[in-house]
């Protein structure tokens, strides 16, 4: 079954919606180290609600990394609570594959949640993406791809993308605060220096479209050359 990339910074894979990385209660972590940014809970929660309506997928899978701190506390398990009573209803199964943030979630079990390492669905194996395991075909998070491009003034923008490759798919957070590792730059995951990369789709979420830009390795001799 071949997975469909959406605009969301989603994936879709028969009935099934897959996100990776929201790092909830990002922004509680960066207070306690004096750096205070807008909740952006709301939003989050509503622009996935937004897509389930849409999509009307039987599961919601996300792929590691629902929560930000390392450290749990009772802030964040709030949230973390209001999130799946916000976002169950819509679905009926809802998943995490645990990453390595998402320390102390098995509670959430309580409310209806499977709680799992890896998840095999439709013929490909998902797995966070911070170490490796056996397997053919993954789909993954963790590493927050993007790529640096110029505007039109010469100034530089980071834009998270999709890595589509024929065994390896990357998929972008969905964390508006996860800016994104570029991948022409240096690599986070280890899944991404095993694999062959340079043939893999560079897609960019944009609204309501994505943008096709082309092979990795023909992207990156095209910036090069810039």
């Amino acid at each position: 079954m071949k997975p469909t990339p959406l605009p969301e910074k989603a994936l879709k894979l028969g009935k099934a919606v897959i996100i990776a990385d929201l790092h909830l209660g990002y922004e509680v972590s960066m207070a306690r180290e004096g750096f205070y940014l807008p909740r952006v809970f709301g939003e989050v929660v509503r622009r996935l609600k937004l897509l389930l309506k849409r999509e009307r997928p039987k599961t919601l899978v996300i792929d590691g990394d629902l929560k930000h701190s390392f450290v749990p506390e009772w802030r964040e398990k709030r949230e973390l609570r209001a999130f799946v009573e916000e976002v169950a209803p819509l679905v009926d199964e809802l998943i995490l594959v645990r990453g390595n943030h998402d320390v102390g979630t098995l509670w959430l079990r309580e409310l209806g949640v499977e709680v799992v390492d890896e998840l095999e669905l439709a013929g490909w194996k998902l797995v966070h993406g911070h170490k490796l395991v056996e397997g053919e075909r993954f789909i993954i998070g963790h590493e927050h791809p993007s790529i640096r491009l110029r505007d039109e003034v010469g100034a530089l923008l980071k834009v998270p993308v999709f890595l589509m490759g024929e065994e390896l798919i990357v998929l972008p957070a969905f964390s508006p605060w996860a800016y994104g590792n570029d991948v022409l730059r240096e690599i986070v995951s280890p899944f991404l220096r095993v694999h062959e990369i340079s043939d893999a789709r560079v897609l960019v979420p944009l609204e309501d479209e994505l943008l096709d830009f082309g092979k990795l390795a023909d992207l990156n001799r095209a910036l090069a050359s810039l």
